[in-house]
C-alpha cells in the first residue's frame, strides 16, 4: 500500500543522494537516452569487419512494416546480381506485398468460417481476430509467396505512396475483413450454408483486390527486363513472367534453409520444431516454425554462412538499445544502470515468459568481425531504413546485443549439426497464439 509515510521515506532517500539529483536535472533537460549515452562505444563500432559478403545498394521500406520482405529480398538479390553480372539490383517489394494482402485476407476469412461457432470472447477468437492483413510477416510466408507467385524487378512494379506509407491502406483492409467476419456470423445464425459464407468470402476478396490495385498498381503478367551490366553493356530479356524470372534468375534458394531460434525456457526442449498455429499468409504454404537450438549453434551456423558468402536473414528486437541514426546496436550503448537504477538479472527465458522480448524487425547479416580465435566481436547488418542511417545503411551490432536481442536466423541446413536437424522429422510442438513464444514472434 502506498502511504504518505512510504512516499516520505522515498523522498528523503532520493534527495539525500546528490548523484540522483544531478542526474535528474540532466534527464529533465536532455531526456533519458541523451543523458545515458556511452561515448566510449563509438570507438568500438568502427564499422570494420573481418568477413563480409557482397552487397547491393541499400533499400528503404519507409513507413511500412515490410522488413521481413526487404530482408528476404536483400538475401536473394545477390543471386540475381551474380547471374546477370549486375552492379546492384532490387526486387519489386510492391508485387509480393499485393499478393501477401490477398493471401492474408483469404487466410483470415477461412479461419472465420472454420471457427464460426467459436465464442467471440474466447482467447482463441481474440487471437484470430488480430490476424487480418497486417504488414508484418515471417520468412516462411515470404518463401511460400515467392514460390507461388514468383518475383519481378522493381522497375516492373515500382513503389507507390500506399506501399511506402501503408497505415491508411492496412486500416481499410482490416475494417472490411472484420465487417465480413461479423456478417458471416450473422448469416450463420440465420441458417445460411457454407456455400453462402464462401460467397461472402469471395466478394470480400474482390474488395481486397480492388483496393490493392488502386493503392499498389496493376499486377504484371508478362514483362521485359532491360538493364546495364557491370560493364555498362545493354541487355533485354523479353516475355518474362514473374514465376519464370524467379525460377531462372533466383531458383528455389530457400529449399534447403532452416529457421533457427533459441527458446531457453526449461519446459521447451532443444531439437524440436516450434510451430505457430494459425499464423500464415499462404493457406496451403509452408508452416511458420523454428527449430529450437542452443545459441552456440545459431552463432556457429551464421558465421559459417557469412564465410561462404551467404547473407543471413534474421529477426530481432531492434527497439532495445539501438540508435537508429548512428546505426549501432549495443547493450552498452546507454548506461542506464548508472543514470537510473541497476537492472540486475533478467534472463532471456524470463524476458520471453514475461512478454518483454518481441520480434520487431528483420534484417540481414552481411558480415562479422572475428577475433584471432574465431569468436565474434561484432556483426555487420544490412538494414532497410535507407542510406541516411548508420554507415550508409549498414548497421553495427555488438555480439552481446546478438546474444540478448537476436531471435532467429535463416541458414542452410548444411551449417547445422545433424543432431539438431533430426528434430525437423519429428513431431512438432504446436504453439498456441497466446503462448509467450508466439507473442514474442508476432509482429
Amino acid at each position: 500500500m502506498i502511504t504518505k509515510e512510504l512516499m516520505k521515506r522515498f523522498k528523503e532517500r532520493f534527495y539525500n543522494d546528490s548523484t540522483s539529483t544531478v542526474i535528474a536535472n540532466a534527464i529533465a533537460k536532455n531526456g533519458i537516452e541523451a543523458s545515458s549515452i556511452n561515448n566510449d562505444i563509438f570507438r568500438f563500432h568502427n564499422f570494420k569487419f573481418s568477413d563480409s559478403v557482397k552487397k547491393a545498394e541499400i533499400t528503404n521500406q519507409k513507413k511500412s512494416g515490410r522488413c521481413w520482405m526487404f530482408a528476404s529480398y536483400n538475401v536473394l538479390k545477390l543471386k540475381v546480381m551474380e547471374k546477370l553480372n549486375l552492379k546492384t539490383f532490387e526486387f519489386s517489394e510492391v508485387y509480393l506485398f499485393f499478393m501477401d494482402k490477398m493471401e492474408k485476407s483469404n487466410n483470415f476469412l477461412e479461419l472465420m468460417i472454420e471457427h464460426i461457432d467459436e465464442p467471440l470472447d474466447s482467447r482463441l477468437m481474440e487471437s484470430l481476430l488480430s490476424l487480418t492483413a497486417e504488414d508484418g510477416n515471417y520468412f516462411e510466408s515470404f518463401d511460400s509467396l515467392i514460390t507461388k507467385y514468383g518475383a519481378v524487378p522493381k522497375c516492373v512494379m515500382p513503389e507507390t505512396f500506399g506501399s511506402s506509407n501503408s497505415a491508411a491502406f492496412i486500416e481499410e483492409l482490416r475494417k472490411r475483413l472484420k465487417r465480413t467476419a461479423a456478417n458471416m456470423r450473422k448469416a450463420h445464425k440465420e441458417g445460411k450454408s457454407i456455400d453462402e459464407l464462401n460467397k461472402l468470402k469471395e466478394e470480400t476478396l474482390y474488395e481486397i483486390y480492388n483496393i490493392c490495385t488502386k493503392v499498389l498498381g496493376k499486377l504484371p503478367e508478362t514483362f521485359d527486363f532491360e538493364y546495364l551490366d557491370k560493364d555498362d553493356k545493354f541487355h533485354k530479356i523479353s516475355n518474362l513472367t514473374p514465376l519464370k524470372f524467379y525460377e531462372e534468375y533466383v531458383g528455389n534458394y530457400f529449399e534447403t534453409k532452416v529457421n533457427l531460434v533459441e527458446d531457453p525456457r526449461e519446459r521447451i526442449p532443444y531439437g524440436k520444431v516450434l510451430e505457430l498455429k494459425y499464423f500464415k499468409s499462404v493457406k496451403e504454404g509452408r508452416y511458420i516454425g523454428s527449430l529450437n537450438v542452443p545459441q552456440e549453434q545459431i552463432i556457429k551456423a551464421t558465421i559459417a554462412s557469412i564465410k561462404a558468402g551467404e547473407a543471413v536473414w534474421f529477426a530481432c528486437d531492434v527497439l532495445k538499445d539501438c540508435d537508429r541514426k548512428l546505426g549501432i546496436m549495443d547493450k552498452d550503448l546507454f548506461k542506464y544502470d548508472e543514470t537510473l537504477t541497476e537492472m540486475g538479472e533478467f534472463s532471456r527465458a524470463d524476458r520471453i515468459d514475461f512478454r518483454y522480448s518481441y520480434l520487431t524487425h528483420a534484417m540481414a547479416f552481411v558480415g562479422v568481425d572475428l577475433d584471432e580465435d574465431g569468436n565474434p566481436i561484432k556483426w555487420q547488418v544490412e538494414n532497410s531504413w535507407g542510406d541516411e542511417n548508420g554507415d550508409k545503411g549498414i548497421f553495427s551490432m555488438s555480439h552481446s546485443w546478438f546474444l540478448d536481442e537476436n531471435i532467429s536466423v535463416i541458414v542452410d541446413k548444411k551449417y547445422v549439426d545433424e543432431k539438431w536437424l533430426k528434430g525437423l522429422e519429428e513431431e512438432h510442438i504446436m504453439v498456441e497464439p497466446w503462448d509467450p513464444f508466439a507473442l514474442m514472434l508476432k509482429h
